[in-house]
């Protein structure tokens, strides 16, 4: 997989709109929500090209049989895929477009971990040209090394996410 990040791109709103839909019709009344998550749902910010949608279900076990649908729709169904109590789906192979972090609706740690990180970087515009930045420096770095390129990453989301909680729980 080649590590690209490019400049924000006003149809990766429409582009999750779009698979929600698809997504919706799979899942009807096991989806509780589904929000648009990661760099591409944080306008203006750089970003690889894939858009990540986060699904909030009434029973995690249950997704597990809707896996041939999402293969149907062409997603790769990778289990929890390094995260307990998660259901993670990608598509596009090396070339990957969309990626699905689902929970169930009472996993509140990893949900709010996810949206506020996003809303902290829609309201700190400084912070996520300093995110944008560091991601396109280790693109240049790491340009076929994901593991790299996500450990660089690591200490910077790590200080955020805590910063983004804090943030959330103040402002609520």
């Amino acid at each position: 997989m080649i590590i690209k990040v490019i400049d924000y791109n006003q149809n990766w709103s429409s582009d999750y709109l779009k698979e929600e839909q698809s997504i919706r019709s799979i899942l009807e009344e096991e989806l509780v929500n589904s929000f648009h998550i990661g760099s591409t749902s944080v306008p203006g910010l750089k970003a690889k090209p894939i858009i990540d949608i986060l699904l909030v279900v009434n029973d995690i076990n249950k997704l597990d049989s809707f896996s041939n649908q999402f293969q149907d729709i062409g997603y790769e169904v990778m289990g929890e895929f390094g995260i307990t109590g998660r259901r993670y789906f990608r598509k596009g192979g090396d070339n990957r477009t969309h990626q699905i972090h689902a929970f169930q609706f009472d996993n509140i740690q990893e949900i709010e971990r996810h949206l506020s990180f996003r809303d902290y970087l829609r309201q700190f515009p400084e912070i996520c040209k300093e995110y944008g930045q560091l991601k396109s420096k280790l693109a240049d770095q790491y340009p076929t090394d994901i593991d790299g390129y996500g450990d660089g990453k690591d200490d910077f989301v790590k200080k955020i996410e805590k910063e983004a909680l804090k943030w959330h729980w103040t402002n609520r």
